[in-house]
């Protein structure tokens, strides 16, 4: 079975990275949401700057599309450093990684997103240069080799990742500040639709924001797709006014239900109910059955239909619960649900 990529997917493809930047908030105070997060780091900044030292080293924590590349270029615009960006896969030798961190200047901001993907013998040399400021490099080889110590400039690093079980013990410890960013409630999801409506010079009433918004699973990313794409359909259908109805009749022609559940979304909770009579089912079975890949499941769509309450993790696999059975308008029969049954309410 093919499925498409759905439209309430938080993975972000490179044509919508440079609109997302557009509509990304610059400092803190236009930050909407995470609150807590974001007073502790006003403090840590503010902290910083004050006594003249660079930002403790950062951990950003949480599924995707909730901002933590956002952050992360908001703390280097609050401290008034350079960014320099890349992620864990592309990194894959030592050297260069060595080549990343000799040229940051002093008081700059490296920002490792997948942190958790890092090659072991790359995160290595990571340990130094993170409490030190140093890294040992190997030059030569055999016995001929020889350790060079490079000092480095004073630099923050910030790391981003969806699973912060994956990163060692070692390289967690090492970082000052760890924040994990949670689903944004309703009310904060309607006020960043109305900055990005805003933003993007949409006519949209109240009752529009709110459908959008509620569809959006408690993701930014999500919220400024959605807005895109109602925003095309009330261009050709509706007068390039979003109004309530047409909101309606556009997420009911891009198949998202009132819940944001989209057609992978469905395809994920029909395979475990239809085809595994509610579960338990191996992760890898489930991928194979729907086409798709177990980390993905896992790390973009899993998280979601869990805070619904729709599947849940046992140790035999996943199960399909009451309140999916009756989203999907299923026949609650006995269902086996990690060592006890689940009966006809």
């Amino acid at each position: 079975m093919e499925i498409r990529r759905g439209i309430t997917s938080p993975e972000i493809t490179p044509e919508e990275r440079e609109f997302d930047i557009s509509l990304r908030p610059r400092t803190l105070s236009e930050f909407i949401g995470q609150n807590k997060n974001k007073e502790q780091l006003q403090i840590f900044i503010e902290a910083a700057r004050n006594r003249g030292e660079v930002l403790d080293h950062v951990l950003l924590s949480g599924p995707p599309g909730l901002g933590k590349t956002t952050l992360a270029n908001i703390i280097a615009q609050e401290m008034s450093v350079t960014i320099h960006a890349t992620s864990g896969p592309a990194i894959e030798r030592q050297g260069d990684l060595a080549a990343i961190l000799t040229n940051l200047e002093p008081g700059d901001v490296l920002f490792i997103d997948e942190i958790h993907r890092l090659p072991r013998t790359v995160e290595e040399i990571l340990y130094p240069a993170m409490e030190d400021f140093k890294i040992d490099i190997m030059i030569g080889k055999g016995p001929s080799a020889r350790s060079l110590r490079l000092e480095l400039q004073p630099y923050t690093l910030i790391g981003a990742t969806t699973r912060v079980g994956l990163i060692s013990a070692p390289l967690l410890t090492r970082f000052g500040v760890s924040m994990r960013l949670d689903y944004y409630p309703l009310d904060e999801m309607e006020e960043i639709v109305r900055r990005a409506s805003r933003i993007l010079s949409v006519e949209m009433d109240s009752s529009g924001c709110s459908e959008i918004a509620k569809r959006s699973r408690g993701t930014p990313r999500v919220a400024n797709r959605l807005l895109r794409r109602v925003r095309d359909y009330a261009e050709v259908k509706a007068n390039s006014i979003v109004t309530g109805e047409v909101a309606l009749e556009a997420m009911k022609l891009f198949e998202v239900d009132d819940a944001g559940l989209d057609v992978i979304d469905r395809a994920i909770l029909e395979t475990i109910i239809d085809k595994f009579q509610g579960g338990p089912v191996g992760l890898k079975t489930l991928a194979a059955a729907i086409g798709e890949d177990p980390e993905t499941i896992e790390d973009v769509y899993e998280p979601y239909l869990m805070q619904l309450g729709f599947v849940k993790r046992t140790p035999r696999g996943r199960v399909a619960t009451a309140n999916g059975f009756r989203h999907l308008g299923r026949d609650l029969g006995r269902v086996q649900n990690d060592g006890d049954s689940l009966f006809r309410l």
